[in-house]
């Protein structure tokens, strides 16, 4: 077979708007944080998402998990309910707080948090602290909406503040409602690999406008009205510049386009799949679950034999795997203690020497040795997922012959 073109994960495809909107902050030498295109965005992105929402654009996701944590009165010393099943920027800013993640695995019809582990986690936790827990972050694993009615109804009997972590999910839906407008706060995340971008960037979905003015206050450094620069509390550089808002303007503008495109490719890798046994598409559980397909996202099945599963993790790995960016520490050794089974990492070697991006699930936050002290109400299901799953290429570049491309190639190496 031809050499083929690298297939990568997911990458955002610019609509030709965004210059558009970039030349204007040019033009107008608005290149600064706040400015035109951030307002526009802003009122783009609470049109999109409806439900009488306020939406602050900020520099990151990880920001806006970070600020929403602040709104809801997170302290040192307090616990945040927190999905174990899910990128580290989800617990991270819980950290950052001095407070302490309390971790809560899945379920296994939608990957996300367990409503009725969370609910038993949360009993145990006041029975030993004396104290609820400050806020529960929940996500949406992949673009997967999460059991939210049940959690609802978990936060809502405690009384506890609940933040949907939609870094994936942007514009999945529960019950045809958009996901980020359940709980008291909604993270959205526009980074280079998400259904939008703005090259790096994210959003906090507010619910009334004194909200959204207050997390504003505390996303430009916490200034307060004097002719000089006064501070009284802490603040932060979280506001997201006009250049970069005036691309995600012109992102919105085919921000269904890509829905669209995520959902046919599902319906591709479903359709190409059929005839293998043992290798199962993460789908929607039913018709009240409407997922973006952020990323697709397969199971093989431990019994089966991927060739070179018996060299798998005979070298150690000297960079990022799977669309990470940035720089890494060199392997400490080839194994760790939980990790995916040698049929993963096989496969995860052979698409990537025929040029197709893939990874691992995310490890569970509750085997990372960085929260090895956190307390965790786990059931076996993330741990199960993570070591048998991974994720495949998914983005607007991923074409039909892509997909036969890739599924043929996971076929050819499937005994």
């Amino acid at each position: 077979m031809e050499q083929h073109e690298r297939i990568f994960l997911c990458l955002s495809h610019m609509s030709g708007n965004e210059m558009k909107y970039i030349k204007e902050a040019f033009d107008t030498n608005w290149v600064v944080p706040l400015g035109p295109n951030v307002n526009a965005f802003e009122d783009d992105l609470k049109q999109f998402i409806g439900g009488g929402k306020e939406v602050v654009a900020l520099s990151a996701g990880t920001a806006a998990v970070h600020l929403a944590l602040i709104a809801c009165g997170v302290k040192s010393g307090d616990e945040v309910m927190c999905q174990s099943f899910t990128f580290c920027a989800s617990a991270h800013p819980i950290k950052y707080l001095g407070a302490t993640p309390v971790f809560v695995d899945s379920e296994s019809g939608s990957w996300n948090m367990d409503p009725e582990l969370l609910d038993a986690a949360i009993e145990d936790r006041i029975a030993k602290t004396g104290c609820k827990p400050k806020a529960i972050m929940l996500v949406y694993l992949y673009g997967m909406p999460a059991r939210i009615d049940e959690i609802m109804a978990v936060a809502d009997k405690y009384g506890i503040p609940l933040i949907e972590d939609a870094a994936e999910g942007f514009g999945s839906r529960f019950d045809n409602k958009v996901c980020g407008v359940f709980g008291r706060y909604g993270v959205l995340s526009f980074n280079g690999n998400k259904m939008i971008t703005t090259s790096g960037g994210g959003a906090l979905i507010c619910p009334d406008p004194d909200t959204k003015k207050e997390i504003m206050f505390y996303a430009t450094q916490a200034r307060e009205a004097y002719p000089y620069y006064q501070h009284e509390k802490i603040g932060y550089n979280y506001r997201m510049s006009n250049i970069c808002a005036g691309i995600g303007r012109g992102q919105m503008t085919i921000a269904d386009d890509h829905i669209a495109h995520h959902k046919h490719v599902t319906a591709l890798y479903k359709n190409l799949f059929e005839d293998v046994d043992g290798v199962s598409l993460h789908e929607n559980p039913s018709s009240r679950y409407d997922s973006n397909y952020w990323l697709n996202t397969i199971i093989i099945d431990p019994k089966l034999h991927v060739n070179g599963q018996e060299n798998a993790y005979s070298k150690a790995v000297t960079g990022a795997v799977g669309g990470a960016a940035g720089v890494t520490h060199a392997s400490a050794s080839l194994h760790t203690s939980c990790e995916p089974n040698a049929n993963i990492e096989a496969m995860r070697v052979l698409l990537d020497k025929a040029g197709i991006e893939s990874r691992p699930l995310w490890k569970p936050m509750h085997k990372q040795p960085v929260y090895a002290d956190a307390p965790c109400y786990v059931n076996g299901v993330s741990e199960s997922l993570f070591k048998k799953g991974m994720c495949l290429p998914s983005g607007p570049y991923v074409s039909d012959d892509d997909v036969k491309y890739i599924v043929d190639q996971i076929k050819t190496n499937i005994q």
